[in-house]
């Protein structure tokens, strides 16, 4: 942020006085205050690795899709050898964007301001007047798309980070890849197995950004806020919105890193789409090759979860990645991501396609529930009054539980009738850590 060095955070702001981690009280400021989420975009969103697509939504040679980091636009795309590359979407001359649709597939990138035009590497190719205007003294080579520092493909899903010294992204991710596999690995077991279908849902809501990365990492108290979506039978065995007999639920965190994921043990999806044959089959089929392949850990499907800061990750019932794009400190721009099997059988991703659509997204009923207490949750910590107060932050504050075996991660709940804020804290413990570091 222009001006950041010259007024450090500190001196604007006491953020020790904001978070109190031990005793479990968080200042409402940090989801209404305009320094603080200008500060974020450079000490939070220009640090750290940031989900941004998926290789599956850019098969073809000149494929591109248009993402964010931050309030960065950024395009993602496929160049002749196959390679992706992802740029900010901003002409090097008078920063206009070059790339103004979702996605398609172009063989050049044109500013319609000036004209300047870049290749799918960014490369700039194209110099209105070149020769008389510049009498060719323009090096092109030192004028093309600003590259992302660092871009990782794991396991068809895309990561980016502004920062060429932050480590790789499976040390920044830690044990909370566990998690992130079982999002992304097929249902059988093949790893990477996954593409995304039905586009990209987006929409704005009027809410901070870490409500909703933090209600994923791991929120299990808010159930009262889906009692009507439980009897709206959306769900595909018509019982609820999902189907959770018989099994483990298990909160974990990761202390430092400020991911938090959830783990779900013993979960039958054939049992749950009984009234779709073939879907029924489908998983009956994967889950017998899945045990054979990871034994023991065939039986736990993750989700939800978070990995620091706004990337979203649900292994089941649905299987998704969702981003909370920040737009200011009381608006978010939400993507939701659906994942099937990429060799699923087309009755099975169409079943599967319509149950997550009802159940996540805009239109779903879920999310709707969601986005109303998020709403209200901002407006709540912007007025005078309300802001004078603290949020509580203290559920499962003194509770230490052994670790589970199965899984990575501290656990903070291994049982639905104790949940806990503990994934909560430590994603704040990450964010007062990144705040807080020298420039």
């Amino acid at each position: 942020m222009a001006g950041s060095s010259k007024f450090p955070l500190a001196a604007l702001v006491d953020l020790e006085s904001l978070i109190d981690l031990e005793g479990g009280t968080i200042s409402r400021k940090l989801f209404s205050d305009q320094i603080l989420y200008q500060f974020e975009q450079e000490k939070i969103f220009a640090r750290s690795w940031l989900f941004v697509g998926h290789e599956s939504l850019i098969p073809n040679a000149g494929d591109f899709f248009t993402s964010y980091m931050g309030e960065e636009s950024i395009i993602l795309a496929r160049g002749k050898s196959g390679e992706i590359h992802a740029m900010l979407n901003s002409c090097r001359h008078r920063g206009t964007r070059v790339c103004r649709s979702d996605h398609g597939n172009t063989a050049a990138f044109y500013c319609p301001y000036h004209g300047w035009s870049y290749d799918s590497a960014g490369r700039l190719i194209g110099v209105p007047h070149y020769a008389e205007g510049y009498q060719g003294k323009l090096d092109r080579s030192k004028w093309g798309l600003i590259p992302v520092a660092q871009l990782a493909n794991y396991k068809g899903s895309l990561w980016a980070t502004w920062d060429a010294s932050a480590p790789p992204l499976e040390d920044y991710l830690g044990g909370m890849k566990f998690y992130l596999d079982l999002a992304l690995d097929a249902t059988d077991g093949q790893p990477g197995g996954s593409e995304v279908i039905g586009g990209i849902q987006k929409w704005i809501v009027p809410c901070n950004w870490k409500l909703g990365a933090e209600n994923f990492g791991v929120d299990h108290y808010h159930g009262v806020s889906h009692r009507s979506v439980d009897t709206a039978a959306i769900g595909p065995s018509g019982k609820g919105r999902r189907d959770l007999d018989g099994m483990q639920i298990v909160d974990v965190s990761f202390p430092g890193r400020g991911h938090g994921a959830s783990a779900r043990i013993n979960h039958n999806h054939a049992a749950v789409f009984q009234n779709y044959p073939a879907v029924a089959e489908y998983f009956k089929t994967a889950l017998a090759q899945r045990r054979r392949r990871h034994g023991d850990g065939a039986d736990i499907w993750g989700g939800p979860g978070t990995i620091f800061p706004n990337a979203s990750i649900q292994g089941f019932q649905p299987r998704t990645f969702a981003l909370w794009h920040p737009r200011g400190p009381r608006e978010t721009e939400v993507w939701r991501f659906y994942l099937v099997d990429r060799d699923a059988p087309e009755e099975v991703k169409d079943v599967l396609r319509r149950y997550f659509m009802r159940y996540a997204g805009p239109g779903g009923m879920t999310e709707q529930d969601d986005m109303e207490n998020w709403r209200t949750a901002t407006e709540g910590a912007r007025g005078v009054i309300g802001s004078r107060y603290p949020f509580n932050y203290q559920l499962g504050l003194d509770r230490q539980l052994a670790p589970n075996p199965l899984v990575p991660g501290i656990v903070t709940m291994d049982n639905l009738d104790a949940p806990s804020e503990g994934g909560q804290r430590e994603f704040y413990r990450r964010w007062l850590r990144l705040m807080s570091a020298a420039d």
